[in-house]
């Protein structure tokens, strides 16, 4: 016969005690419910409902075997003559260069298109004529023949009462230079 010091050893462990549980866990779902009239009222409504229409499976279009027949033509990605590049004619050589050592002017920190012509002024006796161009900061500058402004080593050939024309000198993107005429325009006054 067991002692009451026993029993309590028994259920004390903790192994036991989860067993006990899981069985009272599993047991509570199986609970008979008596009245089940709710049940069978959803079924009937259930079956009451006309059956969905399915949609038909799509219509299955065989496969179609085709042969290549263009395996004996000409690769279209193969030039039809084979090309010979040459080198390129490039002409005389030309001593062209700007200017390096040459201290560049203060007009020659803006572009060509951030300076604007906002008149011009003559010498006292007629002789030398000056165009003003306004630069990206808003200041006027005087500027005649022989003068230099722009980014690439653009030189004022002439000015006029309409515009200043120069000449820049850029690279020809063959490793040389070349010449390039500019004019920057007096605005039509309206």
């Amino acid at each position: 016969m067991m002692t009451p010091n026993k029993r309590t050893a028994i259920f004390s462990s903790p192994a036991r005690v989860g067993i006990v549980l899981l069985l009272a866990a599993t047991a509570s779902g199986c609970i008979w419910v008596q009245d089940t009239a709710d049940l069978r009222t959803y079924v009937q409504q259930t079956q009451a409902k006309p059956p969905g229409k399915i949609k038909p499976l799509p219509e299955f279009k065989s496969y179609e075997a085709f042969i290549y027949q263009g395996a004996s033509l000409r690769d279209p990605f193969q030039p039809l003559v084979e090309l010979v590049v040459e080198e390129e004619d490039r002409g005389p050589v030309s001593d062209l260069k700007p200017d390096t050592e040459r201290v560049k002017t203060y007009l020659e920190s803006f572009s060509i298109d951030g300076l604007n012509m906002v008149g011009t002024i003559t010498s006292l006796d007629g002789g030398n004529l000056w165009a003003l161009l306004r630069d990206p900061k808003g200041e006027i500058h005087r500027v005649s023949n022989g003068d230099y402004l722009g980014l690439d080593y653009g030189q004022v050939q002439e000015v006029s009462e309409l515009g200043v024309e120069l000449v820049e000198i850029i690279e020809n993107g063959r490793g040389g230079w070349m010449k390039r005429p500019r004019v920057i325009a007096l605005p039509e006054k309206e």
